[in-house]
């Protein structure tokens, strides 16, 4: 018979990263459905899929279901906020696309280390501990650019997934081979995959690419 994985309750500092994780990356998945001129459902809907599509992966991968976004509220009520908020404020919050660029970075270090943590909770090992970090950063954005008819961003040579690996190692080395407090961790951790994306951004750094045309 197989081993129980052990089941923890979060702690109140892993919940509020994983909402205000979710809350900036609904505003960018509704921005994109905004330029896609979606009616407000589908608005919602993006602004749904990217804030809560990563955590929704990690925890059916790590067997902790039902999803947290289903047991919590308030996992369901900050993307409706951050969705509705763009679609009636759309103008305003396109103007300060740099700033919701920004905002997006943090998301995917808080995203990085949530789901790092929350694997290592669940009894993963050290390495699919912080690819559950990585899926939790990216998943959400695949999801809303697959349904948005996109080429998902992680697939085009932005430098996204990158970091969100490297900050969810940080969070799995930090966490397992030291006794820092969580905090520490994961401004260790977070703060690695955040200033790489935004240096990224800055420096237009790009994944490497295959050279040459492609082979038919």
């Amino acid at each position: 018979m197989a081993p129980t994985l052990p089941v923890t309750e979060p702690s109140t500092t892993l919940v509020v990263l994983d909402l205000a994780g979710i809350f900036v990356f609904a505003i960018s998945g509704a921005l994109v459905g905004v330029r896609k001129e979606l009616d407000v459902f589908g608005v919602l809907v993006l602004a749904g899929t990217t804030g809560l599509g990563g955590g929704f992966l990690r925890d059916v991968l790590i067997s902790a279901t039902p999803p947290a976004a289903l047991q919590d509220w308030r996992y369901l009520l900050i993307p409706v906020v951050a969705g509705l908020v763009t679609f009636w404020f759309h103008p305003s919050v396109g103007r300060r696309e740099r700033t919701v660029n920004l905002f997006d970075a943090f998301g995917l270090g808080l995203f990085c280390v949530t789901g790092a943590l929350k694997a290592l909770d669940y009894g993963l090992h050290p390495l699919p501990a912080a690819l559950m970090g990585m899926v939790t950063g990216i998943g959400g954005g695949m999801v809303r650019d697959l349904l948005a008819s996109r080429t998902p961003s992680v697939f085009r040579g932005e430098l996204y997934a990158i970091p969100a690996l490297a900050g969810a190692a940080v969070v799995v080395v930090l966490r397992e081979g030291t006794d820092l407090p969580t905090v520490l961790v994961a401004l260790a951790g977070g703060g690695l995959c955040t200033v790489w994306r935004l240096v990224a951004m800055w420096r237009n750094w790009q994944a490497p690419l295959p050279r040459g045309p492609a082979s038919v």
